[in-house]
């Protein structure tokens, strides 16, 4: 290989934003089972839950995605789910589709 070619791999390995093998990864890496987890509740209720409850609402990812990033409290107890601001609007809609699909 090059030493051109070289420095471009080791350039892209180094800035280039991190890949996480599914989108489990991807959500412990946004701190998401902190207080969820798949199938059983926590601090926050379990996945699977969340999407049974919104199996038939066609709004839902939006709405989960928008609670993703700003927090919300009510909709499952007295305990509030705290805003991610680590979270940007793509990486929330990912983030919703993903808990929707958990069956």
């Amino acid at each position: 290989m090059r030493p051109l070619r070289v420095a471009a791999v080791l350039a892209f390995a180094l800035f280039a934003p991190p890949s996480f093998a599914d989108d489990a990864d991807f959500a412990r890496s946004k701190k998401c089972l902190n207080c969820h987890a798949l199938d059983q509740k926590l601090v926050g209720p379990a996945f699977r839950a969340v999407a049974a409850r919104y199996a038939n609402d066609r709004d839902a990812e939006a709405r989960l995605a928008k609670k993703i990033r700003q927090g919300g409290a009510g909709a499952w107890g007295v305990v509030p789910m705290p805003a991610n601001t680590e979270v940007d609007a793509a990486e929330s809609q990912r983030l919703a589709h993903w808990v929707l699909t958990q069956k």
